[in-house]
C-alpha cells in the first residue's frame, strides 16, 4: 500500500494509540504517503460536541501534532493533514472558517448522519426510500462544493427497502461520482469488524459505472495501518467487482 488517507487519533474518543504509533506502523510497511484524517470538530451553533469527533478544544492539538510528525519524519514519509467530515449545508461555511487558519491538505466526505441534528445514524437499518434518497442528495450536494477528495465508505447508508429504490439511488450517486471525478472508498474497517459495509450490491453499480475507487484503511489502531492480511482481503474485495483501487492520488485542497 503506496498511501492511505484514512487514519484517525485516539482525540475522536473511539480510536487509540499514539500519533508517532501510526507514522512507525506506516514507515514499517512501506506506505509513502500517510493522511491523518480524523473526524472533524463540528462548530453547532449551540457549542455541542458531537460524541465521534476531535473536540474543538483539540483542534489546535491536532493539527500542531500531524505538522510537527511531517517535519520530524520529512526524509522517511508524506504527512498529509486532513479531516473526515459531513456537509451539513447549515455549518459548512462555519467550519471552513474553523478551518481557514490551518495549512489543510483535504477532506474527505462521510455522511454519518444526512444532516445537522444527527438524529439517524445511516448505518441503522431504514426503509424509506425518502431517506435514502436524502443521503445520496447531500452526498451529491457536498462532492458539488469541490471541497472533497473522496467519499468514505459510499455505502454506509443501511438500506431495507425494495431494491429497485437502491438501484436507482446508487446509480445515480455513482453517476456523480464519475461525472465529478470523486473517488469512492472501499472501507477496510468495515471489512476488519464485518460491518453492513462494503456492500455488494453498491459496488456491483460502481463497477458498472466505472467508478474510480480507492482503499481506506479506516485506521482507529496504529496496526490497523496497511495491515498486510486486510489488505489482501480488500484488494480480492475490489478484484471481485474487477474494480482496480488507485494508490497516489491528487487531493483537493479545501481552503
Amino acid at each position: 500500500m503506496i498511501a492511505n488517507y484514512h487514519t484517525h487519533t485516539a482525540r475522536c474518543g473511539h480510536a487509540n494509540g499514539k500519533d508517532r504509533d501510526y507514522v512507525e506502523a506506516a514507515i514499517a510497511r512501506g506506505v509513502k504517503t500517510l493522511g491523518f484524517s480524523d473526524h472533524i470538530p463540528m462548530p453547532f451553533p449551540d457549542g455541542h460536541e458531537s460524541r465521534f469527533r476531535v473536540p474543538v478544544r483539540l483542534l489546535d492539538d491536532y493539527v500542531q501534532s500531524v505538522l510537527s510528525l511531517r517535519e520530524e519524519y520529512k526524509d522517511k514519509i508524506d504527512i498529509k493533514l486532513g479531516f473526515e467530515a459531513e456537509y451539513y449545508p447549515d455549518l459548512f461555511a462555519d467550519m471552513l472558517e474553523m478551518l481557514s487558519p490551518y495549512p489543510v491538505d483535504y477532506l474527505l466526505l462521510a455522511q454519518h448522519y444526512t444532516d445537522s441534528r444527527e438524529e439517524i445514524y445511516n448505518s441503522r437499518p431504514q426503509d424509506d426510500p425518502k431517506a435514502l434518497q436524502a443521503y445520496v442528495d447531500r452526498l451529491i450536494a457536498g462532492m458539488e462544493t469541490g471541497r472533497f477528495t473522496y467519499i468514505a465508505h459510499p455505502d454506509l447508508f443501511l438500506f431495507t427497502g425494495p431494491e429497485e429504490v437502491y438501484t436507482r439511488e446508487i446509480t445515480r450517486l455513482c453517476q456523480k461520482a464519475k461525472t465529478l471525478d470523486i473517488l469512492l472508498e472501499i472501507n477496510m474497517l468495515g471489512l476488519r469488524e464485518n460491518r453492513n459495509y462494503p456492500f455488494d450490491g453498491f459496488w456491483q453499480i460502481a463497477a458498472e459505472e466505472n467508478c474510480r475507487v480507492i482503499l481506506g484503511c479506516d485506521a482507529h489502531r496504529p496496526i490497523d495501518v496497511a495491515d498486510p492480511e486486510q489488505l489482501q482481503k480488500a484488494m480480492a474485495y475490489a478484484a471481485r467487482f474487477g474494480l482496480v483501487p488507485e494508490t497516489e492520488i491528487t487531493l483537493r485542497k479545501p481552503l
